[in-house]
């Protein structure tokens, strides 16, 4: 394979510059968008490194890229875990929703122990990162996935990706078109990122004023509320369908728990968090066409919060 995605090369006498541990983000940024989780996608990178320093100093010189060399292993390694995923979530308690992901300036400010987040772990924040997007994705199958991801996300070309996923150009070139297409069909003209946040501001609102109108007249008529527990809290376990019984479901959250919503940047787009005696207990995600919300994600899997912290 002849690049990284990140045009970088190192040459065979040099094989462990810094430069390799430098493709770590682009990897991750990967691997996010292949398996829809960050630990998930942190594990597949670090087994490439396992990988690449299990070998000789001899076997690594051999390799004329290693930051394709990498890009390969995690790729393998994400199209197997996408496999196994697939059966895991159909043991998964109650609605499964990719981890969301923070603000990038907001996951950079200081941490606990006031150490700022290391630019490699984060992933760019954009609109292949969108929660539209990522849910999508999770409908096509692995190849697909991996193909469509590598190609029309990354760009890289379709050898590349064949060399990848160990299939003929032409067979990737298919897969990538039906994945599009998949895409196509879901896409929606959303508002201007400014009118977003206005309308989830009036949302915010509504729902702290337990206005039940206020909330029905910001809402698709037919709404789709989904929310992700993952059995280890509470959550309702099949979506909520339609603007009355999702306004009501938000007022009797309101009315049996003191909570407080925060208007954050949740994978690229405006959404909401919320906060319960300063821990974040669930981060919400919108999608909204028409200047009406038509889908609501509300993610309470305390395993998929851990980037986020009470700013």
């Amino acid at each position: 394979m002849g690049s990284t995605g990140t045009g970088t090369r190192y040459g065979p006498a040099d094989p462990d510059l810094s430069g390799v541990i430098g493709e770590r983000r682009q990897l991750t940024n990967i691997a996010y968008r292949l398996l829809g989780s960050l630990a998930d996608a942190e594990d597949a990178v670090q087994e490439a490194y396992a990988r690449w320093y299990a070998m000789t100093r001899a076997e690594r010189e051999a390799v004329s890229s290693p930051g394709a060399w990498l890009t390969t292993v995690t790729s393998r390694v994400c199209l197997n875990l996408l496999g196994s995923a697939r059966a895991r979530r159909e043991t998964y308690v109650g609605e499964w929703i990719p981890e969301p992901l923070p603000d990038g300036i907001e996951w950079g400010t200081a941490r606990a122990g006031g150490a700022a987040a290391d630019p490699a772990d984060r992933v760019t924040l954009d609109e292949s990162v969108g929660m539209a997007f990522l849910v999508v994705l999770e409908a096509m199958t692995p190849a697909e996935r991996v193909a469509f991801v590598l190609h029309d996300v990354f760009r890289y070309s379709f050898a590349e990706v064949a060399r990848i996923v160990g299939r003929t150009p032409a067979a990737c070139r298919q897969l990538a078109s039906s994945a599009r297409r998949r895409i196509r069909a879901a896409e929606s003209a959303a508002p201007p990122r400014n009118r977003q946040a206005e309308i989830l501001r009036d949302f915010r609102r509504a729902w702290e004023a337990k206005d039940i109108g206020g909330l029905v007249g910001l809402l698709d008529p037919e709404a789709t509320a989904i929310a992700d527990g993952g059995g280890l809290v509470q959550a309702v376990e099949v979506p909520i369908v339609g603007a009355e019984r999702i306004a009501s479901a938000c007022v009797g959250i309101a009315e049996r728990v003191e909570l407080t919503l925060l208007e954050r940047t949740v994978n690229g787009q405006p959404g909401l968090v919320s906060v319960q005696d300063g821990v974040t207990v669930a981060v919400l995600a919108f999608e909204i066409v028409d200047d009406r919300i038509r889908r609501i994600w509300s993610v309470r899997n305390p395993e998929k919060l851990r980037s986020w912290t009470e700013a």
